[in-house]
């Protein structure tokens, strides 16, 4: 067998990923809208921290509300651990803020479900919580974190919005996204891409709103380097990956 240059392993593997992997609801692969009764959706992105879901799919919500969908963001804590130097309460205050900023850019709207950055926890009280907080926005779709995670807060929104689904008969179509991929996401292997090229600056802007944690030095520069390989693997310039679980409602499988 003859050697393959970079290029053609690059092409196979996107093609050998890509046979199998689509849009996600009403976005085609080039992210446009394909509701042909123009049925408006219900899009919640959950994620630990102020700045993970605008990182990890912050592509994929503007183009969701750029349509006319409605997409919430449910933030599990407001960040209270993630300023040094600054109290609890200092920054929460300061990363609340920049969340609604950066909501703001993306045209979504901010939620947050009341745990402490770094104490988040998992047991029945914190699971009924979740899935009220959850049920009361009556989702078509939720995103949330890919469970095997190394950062706790990451894989407690996750296992939180897991339980909310499964107790809500999968009425909901559930995909999972990455964020700091090989540093705090593990073993991801996508299903489906969404090509976010026309959405980049947003995103980019989104996550610059997250001024306290100096993204264009720390997290954006590998989220950058993620969305350049992504839409490589995808034949684009630009996009991000999820994972959609298999046991999703059937009415909600996506067109080809």
């Amino acid at each position: 067998m003859g050697k393959l240059t970079r290029r053609e392993l690059l092409g196979q593997s996107a093609f050998l990923v890509g046979a199998s992997a689509s849009a996600l609801p009403m976005l085609d692969a080039a992210g446009e809208h394909q509701s042909a009764a123009g049925k408006k959706l219900k899009i919640v992105v959950t994620g630990g921290h102020p700045d993970d879901p605008e990182s990890g799919c912050g592509g994929t919500i503007a183009l969701y509300s750029s349509r006319g969908h409605d997409v919430v963001i449910l933030y599990l804590t407001r960040g209270e651990a993630g300023i040094e130097g600054k109290s609890a309460k200092e920054s929460a205050e300061i990363r609340t803020a920049e969340s609604r900023k950066a909501c703001e850019i993306l045209k979504a709207r901010p939620l947050f479900a009341g745990q402490i950055d770094g104490s988040t926890e998992v047991n029945s009280a914190r699971y009924k919580e979740f899935r009220q907080l959850l049920e009361a926005e009556r989702p078509d779709v939720v995103l949330t974190h890919w469970p095997i995670d190394s950062h706790r807060d990451h894989r407690a929104a996750s296992l939180l919005t897991y339980d909310a689904w499964l107790d809500a008969g999968r009425k909901f179509d559930l995909y999972f996204y990455e964020v700091d991929q090989g540093e705090q996401t593990q073993v991801f292997h996508p299903t489906h891409y969404v090509d976010i090229t026309q959405t980049e600056s947003q995103k980019r802007a989104a996550c610059s709103a997250h001024v306290s944690q100096q993204p264009e030095t720390s997290f954006y520069v590998l989220h950058d380097a993620m969305n350049r390989f992504r839409g490589m693997e995808f034949g684009v310039k630009y996009a991000e990956a999820f994972v959609r679980h298999t046991q999703n409602p059937p009415k909600a499988i996506l067109s080809p």
